[in-house]
């Protein structure tokens, strides 16, 4: 990997953010041997081991070799808590710390995006196709899915009695089985297919970015943070970035240093919905009385930047079990331990081999309410159980199921409050803000207990231990929700594509900046409104789609659009 030094150059594309994004596009774009293009991320390389073993997700989230640790404020729907809010910093970026769960969303999501865009290129059957074109599906190329792409997709490695139980009582509650979330209508409970490739975590990086790393025209540089955007007027010109050029985690204070890399046709921030609008602010992209209140000279008043923060808030209820076995009793005692990695090393299955969730279940919040014409809830359940992420699993038989509404109402917003490109940006996501998405979570933890109520978990008598069984009335639930909410890893938004009389777009269908040149944002950030599931993968299907869009442009620009890139320049840095 040509990273062992810092670059300081002209390149034609200029990516910024080594995430499941960037890997795509980095990939897609130095396809063509005539184009160069730089790749930057501020994380280290993707060879920590915990990456690879599907459960080291928890050594990787909240841990400064992988995760930028940033933290939510306080949180008035969450009863004043603040959370962690992580987010990968490493190649890979967040495909390498996350849960795996390959999930497209609904149909009905991406015809939404076409309807409030105008652009049906946005529609499901539009992007179907790029959809199958990136996988690699163990049950081979049909109508639904594709074979032979880079991004794997397998069936999980092990199954649980309690899981199976649950299974069996959702039906019972009026769940259907399914054995395919991802053929646009993902009603149903059934087992999550995953990112992994014989027991081990297919992320980003390996997909995508490894393949092309020969190709001469494709430099990566790793420990690097762009601080800033250059613009020549309205054209964006380049990006200053300080980093060693070591290729492995942050530079220090006495080899740091700051470099330009100047983009002669585009620069694409494929950052995340964090740092897209972190950098926009920074550069001076954003809403301008804000900017100028931080110092920060105003290249275009773009007042949707940062804005229209949406996420899935999981609601975690705990059942305690009789009569059946759990993660938790199985790692309490050394020798189980023993056997856990046993399986692993040999089999590459068991523990080791899980996603932090295995079964999935998609249900409506009331089936009585005719306005929910689709699933608005989606289960995620485990055979273990803690009091909070990070702390030790309980000593004694238990499964969690985490609920989350699926296309929540509340609007937050993520915003710079400083102009040191250092300092953390201010992370607002306003959970249970409207009366609808209260009344919503209230609805999902009533509707858990019907499942867990249900006779195929009867005979293991589950007594619920999180939130607890004296929270009954709409007001009691609300708090409860409050109390046991927490982000599920899905921001989307901040970016959010549009028309150009949208006064809160701020990039079009193209994912070009308005306003600006030479500028488009790729990453989930761009999303109008969030999918109906995990956002990894519909991620990486916005990345593909860039890709094709990117390349036609230039070639479609031709002579003229490469005089124009290599006009002289002016930068500010």
């Amino acid at each position: 990997m040509k990273s062992e030094t810092s670059i300081e150059g002209e390149f034609d594309y200029v990516i910024v953010g080594a995430g499941t994004a960037g890997c795509v596009l980095a990939n897609r774009l130095s396809e063509d041997r005539d184009v160069s293009v730089l790749l930057i991320e501020a994380g280290g390389k993707d060879d920590y081991h915990w990456i690879h073993v599907p459960v080291g997700y928890l050594y990787c989230i909240g841990n400064p070799r992988t995760d930028w640790r940033y933290r939510t404020g306080e949180e008035a729907g969450l009863n004043g808590r603040a959370l962690s809010y992580p987010r990968g910093r490493v190649l890979g970026g967040s495909s390498s710390i996350n849960g795996m769960i390959y999930m497209r969303g609904q149909r009905e999501d991406y015809d939404e995006w076409a309807r409030v865009t105008g652009d049906s290129s946005w529609a499901w059957d539009a992007v179907l196709p790029i959809f199958k074109r990136s996988e690699d599906h163990h049950g081979g190329a049909n109508a639904w899915h594709g074979a032979g792409g880079p991004w794997r997709v397998e069936q999980q490695r092990l199954k649980w009695k309690v899981l199976e139980a649950f299974r069996e009582a959702a039906q019972q509650a009026g769940i259907p089985a399914t054995d395919d979330f991802n053929r646009g209508d993902n009603s149903g409970v059934g087992y999550f297919e995953v990112n992994q490739k014989r027991g081990i975590r297919w992320n980003a990086s390996k997909a995508f970015l490894r393949p092309a790393l020969a190709r001469p025209n494709l430099t990566v540089v790793t420990g690097a943070q762009v601080r800033q955007l250059t613009f020549d007027g309205k054209r964006c010109t380049g990006v200053v970035y300080r980093g060693s050029g070591r290729g492995s985690g942050s530079a220090s204070a006495s080899d740091a240093r700051d470099v330009f890399a100047k983009a002669r046709i585009e620069v694409v921030l494929a950052a995340g919905a964090v740092n897209s609008p972190q950098l926009l602010e920074l550069s001076g992209i954003g809403n301008g009385a804000r900017l100028q209140r931080l110092g920060i000279d105003v290249v275009h008043d773009l007042r949707g930047v940062g804005e229209n923060l949406q996420d899935h808030l999981q609601l975690r209820m705990a059942f305690r079990v009789r009569g059946v076995r759990t993660l938790n009793t199985m790692t309490a005692h050394w020798w189980g331990k023993m056997l856990i990695a046993m399986q692993y090393a040999l089999w590459r299955s068991g523990p080791m081999s899980m996603s932090p969730s295995q079964l999935g279940a998609f249900a409506k919040s009331a089936e009585n309410d005719a306005s929910i014409t689709r699933p608005d809830l989606q289960y995620h359940v485990q055979p273990l159980s803690l009091d909070r992420f990070g702390e030790p699993l309980h000593r004694f038989n238990a499964f969690t199921a985490s609920a989350c509404h699926l296309r929540p109402t509340s609007r937050g917003s993520i915003h710079i409050e400083s102009p040191e490109p250092l300092a953390a940006p201010m992370i607002a996501p306003n959970y249970l803000s409207t009366d609808y998405d209260r009344h919503v979570a209230a609805n999902a933890l009533r509707l858990t207990r019907r499942i867990v109520q249900a006779p195929a978990l009867a005979r293991y008598v589950p007594e619920e231990i999180l939130p607890g069984p004296q929270y009954q009335t709409e007001e009691e639930l609300v708090r409860a929700a409050g109390q046991v909410g927490t982000t599920i890893f899905h921001p989307v938004g901040t970016c959010r594509m549009g028309t150009g009389d949208d006064p809160g777009a701020v990039v079009d269908t193209r994912l070009r900046v308005f306003g600006v040149t030479g500028l488009r944002v790729v990453d989930a950030s761009v999303m109008p409104t969030i999918t109906s599931g995990n956002t990894n993968s519909p991620t990486l299907m916005i990345a593909e789609r860039a890709s094709d869009m990117i390349r036609a442009d230039r070639r479609a620009g031709g002579r003229a659009t490469q005089e124009a890139a290599a006009a002289p320049i002016v930068t500010a840095t």
